[in-house]
């Protein structure tokens, strides 16, 4: 195109009105043609000129950044941004001249989290720096599938060690709980006030040990799940009721927010009660002085999501991606197994959990459920008298051909 345009060049001063209306209509062909592939790109390409201010902008990148319309082209990119950490970013990197290759940020929008990867490279043309190319590309499934894979093979090792560690750990911890009980009956009676103590110390370790041990097995045991139709509002009032006295003792103020129109949702609800149940004491262990503890409902599409936010320290964003892998805790006494049974149980009714969190504004789980879809079909015929007429019928997905 380049060249065209300049053998082009070389003859306009030769080129009558018509050949001239000619070449502008095949150079605004061209232009509509590079604003369609660009517009129908997947991934974000913003231009900037040598000011940073944006210049060209597709569709993509509209759409995947925070962007504000009434300043994008006449200010520098990232005064046109809302999200101040973006912001600092793109102010940093471009002023500084800066190539930036697949620096990834997790924006929070109303559908959920969502990754962006950034890449920053300058604009070079006849051998100068005339300014700069941004891409932008979502890797929020990309990362999610990524986890869920390394989740998938930590599970497949612990499955390899469990039946090693029901022998060699759980027998020998029985045998040592039944001579301590020995132990204490010929102490009864006897001013042994240290030893007696000493022996408690001790039993509270093997309480510990088998703890660690159930759960363990729990993690790798295969579920014999039953679901059957149950109201998820009820539930999270069951469980609320449950943790009420713990979580106030803690100092910690509960909210609850039933959504509205929930439907009857298979599941199970002994699995899917110690599923919440591990995230609302993760909650309450991040709230060591206290704070709020919100629970909530809401359908999204065809979607349940269940909610468990918490004003605690937080997680590092390096820390995110781990969080659900066993042994990984950030506990002093943790064992490391109870997310990881949690995310277990929820891929077990085929949906989802998700955790968004910065260091000292909290953390938010979310567990995300589907809902099964009625197919509504209207069939049109005639009636008797000649006149069309509708017979409405309904069919489950599993009915439909």
């Amino acid at each position: 195109m380049r060249k065209f345009l300049e053998r082009v060049m070389d003859k306009v001063p030769r080129m009558n009105e018509e050949s001239i209306r000619g070449l502008l209509r095949v150079l605004s062909d061209e232009n509509e043609r590079l604003d369609a592939v660009l517009d129908s790109m997947m991934d974000g390409i913003v231009v900037c000129d040598e000011d940073h201010e944006p210049i060209l902008v597709n569709k993509a990148a509209e759409r995947l950044l925070p962007l504000s319309q009434q300043e994008l082209f006449d200010s520098p990119l990232w005064e046109s941004l809302r999200d101040d950490e973006l912001a600092a970013f793109f102010e940093t990197a471009l002023t500084g001249k800066e190539s930036v290759i697949d620096r990834e940020f997790a924006l929070d929008r109303a559908s959920g989290t969502r990754i962006l990867s950034i890449s920053i490279t300058p604009l070079i043309r006849e051998k100068r720096i005339r300014g700069t190319l941004v891409h932008v590309e979502e890797t929020t499934e990309k990362r999610r599938r990524e986890m869920r894979l390394r989740r998938a093979e930590s599970l497949a090792s612990l499955t390899t060690l469990a039946a090693g560690v029901a022998h060699e750990i759980k027998n020998p911890l029985g045998s040592i709980s039944i001579h301590v009980q020995l132990m204490r009956k010929s102490l009864k009676g006897k001013a042994e006030a240290p030893l007696a103590r000493y022996l408690d110390i001790v039993t509270e370790e093997i309480d510990r040990l088998n703890k660690i041990v159930v759960d363990f097995l729990f993690a790798v045991r295969p579920m014999d799940i039953a679901p059957i139709n149950d109201d998820p509002n009820s539930l999270l009032g069951e469980l609320v009721e449950f943790m009420r006295v713990e979580v106030e003792r803690s100092g910690i103020k509960l909210s609850v927010e039933y959504g509205k129109d929930v439907p009857l949702l298979p599941f199970d609800k002994r699995y899917m009660k110690q599923a919440l149940l591990n995230l609302v004491k993760n909650a309450i262990a991040a709230m060591p002085s206290g704070g709020q503890l919100s629970l909530s409902t809401a359908v999204l599409g065809d979607e349940l999501r269940i909610a468990v936010r918490d004003t605690g320290v937080g997680i590092p964003e390096d820390r995110i991606g781990k969080i659900f892998e066993p042994y990984y805790t950030t506990k002093e006494n943790g064992t490391g197994l109870g997310l990881t049974l949690t995310y277990k149980i929820i891929k077990e009714h085929g949906g989802d959990v998700t955790l968004t969190s910065k260091p000292g504004h909290g953390s938010t789980f979310t567990v995300v459920l589907p809902i099964p879809q009625k197919e509504h079909r209207m069939i049109t015929g005639n009636c008797p008298d000649g006149e069309d007429c509708e017979a409405g019928f309904e069919k489950t997905d599993e009915e439909l051909p």
